[in-house]
Formats: C-alpha cells, structure tokens, sequence
C-alpha cells in the first residue's frame, strides 16, 4: 500500500464522466481519467484530474479487456505529449442499486497502476445523482 493520496477533479472531468453516465441510464458506462501528479512536497500527494475519456457503454456487460488496453495505449499517446498519463479508471453500472465494481475493471484498475502508482479506480453511484 502507498501513501495517502488526494485527487482533485476538474470540472471538466467531471462534467464528461457525468454527462457520460446519464446519457447512458441503462448501461454500463466506463472511461479513463487523466491527469498529473502535482509537484511539491505536500503532503499527502495531490493528483490532478485534468480530463475525462468516455470509453463505452454497454448495457449488458463490459468490453473485453484487449479492447480496453488498446484503448489505454492510445489515449496515453494522445495526453502524453501534453505530459499528462492515465490515473484513473472510472465505471457506473447499469443498475441503481449495484455497488459492486465488475472484474475487468479490476483489471483495467491493474493495468493502469503499473504505468501510474497512484492510480485510482472511481465506482459511479448512481443514486447519488437525482434529476431535478
């Protein structure tokens, strides 16, 4: 286990992974967050989230994960000459009531550690969002 860690969130990034996860209510909905690990000697570790890649929507189950390293590799060539990596992997799942994080995107989680110790994996609660 590494040391503590914080994440801030642009709102761009945020805006994409939400408008991502309700314009798809019915399906699972995954991406790639990617950002920075800020300098300086704060502590704890501050990681900056400067965008958000929508990756799929499926409204059974999840791509495979060949597909989803494909999609890694890319869009750590597209970031990388703005000095920006993947460092987070999020999911909503396409049931309301489903907390449970599915085992590709364990994987995927996985996957990314290797190239971003700092890596997170984000679960999307949709009950935590209501219309208005």
């Amino acid at each position: 286990m590494g040391a503590e860690c914080q994440y801030e969130l642009a709102q761009a990034a945020y805006v994409k992974l939400a408008l991502h996860a309700l314009k798809h209510p019915a399906a699972a909905v995954n991406g790639l967050l990617v950002g920075r690990l800020l300098d300086g000697a704060s502590s704890p570790v501050v990681v900056a989230v400067v965008d958000a890649v929508p990756l799929s929507h499926c409204p059974h189950h999840l791509p495979l994960l060949p597909t989803h390293e494909l999609a890694l590799n890319l869009v750590e060539d597209h970031f990388g000459a703005q000095g920006l990596t993947v460092v987070c992997y999020y999911h909503a799942n396409a049931l309301r009531d489903d907390a449970d994080l599915p085992a590709v995107a364990k994987r995927v989680g996985d996957h990314i550690f290797r190239n971003f110790p700092r890596a997170a994996v984000l679960l999307v609660i949709w009950c935590a969002w209501t219309w208005v």
